[in-house]
């Protein structure tokens, strides 16, 4: 998702409310989503959340909280928010973020599933970088 594709939809009004940890992203579709910030982090396309290939996911946790301190522009396809725990490698393009948008109902069932499977909930801290659960990518 390295792009925009010809004929997709492209924001027309971008709006971060802080208070309530939601972005707002209205589409040229008319497609008009509120995507919380917790969602972005714990589904950021980061390699440090994806890893490098399948099954190599790092599932996030305690994020819930999790603010957004800036939202910087990438070209004129994406933005790279800056996540209040530091995190800040996401590139989200148009396309990753009206899916995450789409489709926000399955990915939070999806989300809690996995939780669930790993014996952890939204709030369980994530285990300390280095430790078990992280990536050991040299190149981060």
């Amino acid at each position: 998702m390295a792009g925009l594709k010809p004929g997709s939809p492209t924001p027309e009004d971008i709006t971060v409310h802080g208070h309530s940890r939601v972005l707002e992203i209205a589409f040229s579709d008319g497609a008009r989503f509120r995507i919380p910030f917790e969602l972005m982090r714990v589904y950021s396309p980061s390699a440090e959340v994806q890893g490098h290939g399948q099954g190599q996911e790092v599932l996030q946790t305690g994020k819930r909280e999790v603010t957004l301190l800036g939202l910087d522009p990438v070209g004129n396809y994406a933005v790279q928010p800056d996540f209040s725990d530091g995190h800040n490698s996401g590139i989200f393009t148009w396309e990753y973020l009206y899916f995450l948008g789409k489709e926000q109902e399955q990915l939070w069932a999806d989300y809690t599933a996995r939780l669930q499977a790993a014996g952890v909930n939204r709030d369980t801290p994530m285990p300390p970088k280095g430790g078990h659960g992280g990536h050991g990518c040299a190149s981060h």
